[in-house]
């Protein structure tokens, strides 16, 4: 065997027995925006198909509004209730509610002189015991009663040409303010029962059917978004320490790695994560493991769908 031959043999058993560069395992993953039901309508109206692209402000699926538009029209009648109120308190007495004030001060202050007038008729023939005692206690006592409702009238015609306290008008303006809030409240929930898409997107799943209906919150649609997909990974305790935020990477996906994408490092968490039985292999299973996002670049990288299974190697240090 010639030199070359046996320098030949040689560079091959050094390739073989090189150990391969640290790798992490991983998914391809895309950002998730959920779309909660906010109200517990019945779905009456679905727009789109799971796996459907669609635009920022495409219509989704569309909830039933009769009993959202009956909650914002009874909302805007309580807010007209309420302002109609406040300016009744600033408008004051009306001139026909005085004009009773004063007649019934008057009708007060007739009845007050009249049983004045009894009592000091009767008063000189009960001390001449011409009339019974009952009789001068009675009279007092009526007229007592008169002087008290003529000054009750007195009082209410004052109240009147007063006006209201401010402090009423403060607590109407701001039960005003309670009812225009929520009225606002109402509007907003009766106007998202159409739901559009936040931002440009793919539809992964549609979890509710026509018909349906979901509670409050639930997720009635959930879009991937953003231009390419990310790799989720799960980083050994002894790789943690050589990646960084920044650093270049290549992804390969599939079970065989078969297509290779360049990445690179966008996160890593600082604490450690449970981590998933396909990123427990040989000895790392025994360690600990960080989770790390690889944002993949490069052309195409955008229609990859989401959920393959996939390494990412790292340059070995």
């Amino acid at each position: 065997m010639n030199r070359s031959a046996i320098a030949c043999v040689l560079a091959m058993l050094l390739a073989a027995c090189s150990e391969p560069p640290p790798q992490a395992l991983g998914t391809l993953e895309y950002d998730r925006i959920a779309l909660p039901a906010p109200a517990a309508e019945r779905i009456v109206d679905i727009a789109v198909r799971e796996g459907e692209r669609v635009e920022a402000g495409a219509r989704v699926l569309t909830l039933e509004q009769v009993r959202g538009d009956a909650q914002l029209d009874a909302a805007q009648a309580e807010v007209g209730l309420r302002r109609q109120a406040l300016a009744e308190l600033r408008n004051g007495a009306r001139a026909e509610d005085l004009e009773q004030a004063r007649a019934r001060l008057a009708a007060a202050m007739a009845q007050a002189r009249d049983a004045r007038a009894y009592y000091a008729r009767v008063r000189p023939l009960g001390e001449k015991q011409l009339v019974a005692a009952a009789e001068v206690d009675r009279a007092r006592a009526a007229a007592g009663n008169a002087e008290a409702q003529a000054a009750v009238a007195q009082a209410a015609l004052a109240e009147l040409r007063n006006g209201v306290r401010p402090e009423q008008v403060a607590q109407a303006e701001a039960a005003l303010e309670v009812a225009r809030a929520q009225a606002r409240g109402q509007a907003a929930t009766t106007g998202r029962l159409d739901l559009l898409a936040p931002r440009a997107g793919r539809i992964d799943s549609l979890p509710y059917r026509l018909g349906d209906e979901a509670p409050v919150g639930a997720p009635l649609a959930v879009l991937l978004v953003g231009d390419a997909p990310y790799a989720r990974i799960y980083l050994p305790e002894a790789l943690r320490m050589e990646v960084r935020v920044g650093d270049r990477v290549t992804v390969k996906l599939g079970a065989d790695g078969g297509r290779s994408w360049p990445g690179r490092v966008r996160m890593v968490r600082s604490e450690p994560a449970f981590t998933p039985y396909y990123a427990l292999t040989g000895r790392d299973a025994a360690r600990l493991s960080y989770l790390a996002e690889v944002q993949l670049e490069g052309e195409g990288a955008g229609e990859l769908p989401a959920g393959l299974p996939l390494r990412v190697e790292f340059d070995a240090r």
